[in-house]
């Protein structure tokens, strides 16, 4: 089929349609489960992995390492945004392992505290309560039921909110440029 014909010239072809913007029903569904399976296993790994050691320093160096790691995961899916197919797909999916990764190590570093500083919280923490406590500290609930009553605890706590703020303000920014470039790379724009 070809366009309009003008006097002395070819037909000319008619346009391709755009491509979509928006991903399929199975890309998205794979999405999903890719991001709920992520989730699920880092908190199978929280719960299975032993994290009975004591020592205040090794607790500090286990976390301070874990939220290095998490930064070079979070920077490496940046990197992988910006070459995807589906680049908002692959940014859910990045905040979904990010977050998760984020949370795990948290509670982790209550746990390991309440281990190595007996007493840093108003009340013993298990793995649950420690993972309760973290994400009531992230959502800015923060019920009141738990809360940390040694210098360490508290400054863990502190350490949790500036990181969250971090979360919220930097990386979304973060990831949003990534998306735009993604889209950009294949020519698609951002849509109005």
């Amino acid at each position: 089929m070809s366009g309009p014909l003008t006097p002395g010239k070819r037909p000319v072809p008619p346009e391709a349609p755009a491509p979509s913007l928006r991903p399929g029903p199975w890309a998205t569904a794979v999405s999903v489960l890719r991001s709920a399976g992520v989730a699920a296993g880092l908190v199978t790994a929280y719960y299975l992995l032993p994290l009975d050691w004591h020592g205040g320093d090794l607790t500090a160096v286990t976390l301070v390492g874990g939220l290095v790691a998490a930064g070079l995961f979070f920077g490496w899916e940046v990197w992988l945004i910006k070459r995807s197919p589906s680049p908002r797909l692959k940014a859910a999916e990045a905040v979904s392992a990010t977050v998760s990764l984020y949370l795990v190590l948290f509670a982790s570093g209550y746990y390991l505290l309440e281990r190595a500083v007996p007493g840093s919280f108003d009340e013993h923490l298990d793995r649950t309560d420690a993972l309760y406590f973290t994400f009531t500290t992230f959502t800015t609930v923060g019920f009141g039921d738990i809360f940390a009553v040694s210098r360490t605890g508290r400054v863990l706590v502190m350490c949790q909110m500036t990181c969250t703020l971090l979360i919220v303000g930097l990386a979304v920014r973060v990831l949003t440029a990534a998306v735009r470039a993604g889209l950009r790379r294949q020519g698609r724009g951002t849509p109005e």
